[in-house]
């Protein structure tokens, strides 16, 4: 499956913004999907995932009801809202892909990998 992120931007703290990932190539339902981010000198960590069906979701902590993770099985898109933005939510921001078969909630299940959208929250 291939992926398309976008919607990355500059926008102030308590801000909102959306990004979207376009997939295509293969059936998108088969895949759980999930949004990664990466700030400068840190690690890649797992913000919000989503199983193949959208019935379930996982956040971590961070971010709980500020982000939402949704999909769309219809027009193959995977979306990320974004609410009370921080300046800790800057990092760029990668879309992801995992087989059905594999836990959703598990990082190293993600092996298809957009390129990164960049989010600047600015103080």
């Amino acid at each position: 499956v291939q992926l398309q992120a976008s919607g990355g931007g500059l926008v102030q703290a308590g801000g909102s913004l959306r990004l979207s990932c376009a997939a295509s190539g293969r059936t998108f339902s088969n895949y759980h999907m999930a949004w990664f981010r990466q700030a400068p000198g840190k690690e890649r960590e797992l913000v919000a995932a989503v199983n193949w069906n959208g019935g379930a979701k996982y956040y971590v902590d961070s971010v709980k009801s500020r982000f939402t993770i949704s999909r769309d099985n219809i027009r193959n898109m995977v979306y990320l809202q974004m609410n009370s933005l921080k300046p800790d939510d800057t990092a760029v921001y990668y879309c992801a892909a995992a087989g059905g078969g594999e836990y959703y909630r598990r990082s190293s299940a993600y092996d298809a990998w957009g390129q990164g959208t960049e989010l600047t929250v600015s103080s």
